[in-house]
C-alpha cells in the first residue's frame, strides 16, 4: 500500500489526512492499515467500489462521511489518491457521468 505523491513528492490523499480532527486522522489511518493488511478482500462498510476500478475507503464522524479514493496497481498494490467529504445527499439522478481517469493512465506512484 502507498500514498499516490506529485511529481515534487506531497502525498495530497495523505496531507488531506492530516488536516482532518484527531478523531477523523485515527479513523482513516486504521482503514489505511486494514486496506494494506486485507487488500481486494475489504469491503462495505469499510470499502466500496466506486466504478472503472476506483474504489474508495469509508468513514463516517457525526454526520460528515470521510473518503479515501484508492486504486489497484497490479495484483496486491493499492495506492491511495486522495481524500474528500460527503457532508450531505448527493443527488446524480439528472446529471451525465463523469469519466475518471483510469488507473492505468495515473502518473508513476510513489511513498
Amino acid at each position: 500500500m502507498v500514498f499516490y505523491a506529485e511529481g515534487d513528492g506531497t502525498a495530497p490523499a495523505l496531507s488531506w489526512i492530516c488536516d482532518q480532527a484527531d478523531k477523523v486522522q485515527e479513523k482513516l489511518f486504521y482503514l489505511v492499515r486494514r486496506l494494506e493488511t486485507e487488500g481486494h478482500t475489504l469491503r462495505r462498510l469499510e470499502a466500496d467500489l466506486l466504478r472503472d476500478k476506483i474504489y474508495e475507503l469509508r468513514v463516517k464522524v457525526n454526520r460528515v462521511h470521510y473518503r479515501l479514493l484508492y486504486f489497484f496497481a497490479g495484483q496486491n498494490s493499492a495506492v491511495v489518491a486522495h481524500g474528500c467529504t460527503k457532508e450531505g445527499r448527493v443527488d446524480n439522478s439528472g446529471s451525465p457521468r463523469n469519466p475518471l481517469i483510469p488507473a492505468g493512465n495515473l502518473p508513476p506512484v510513489g511513498v
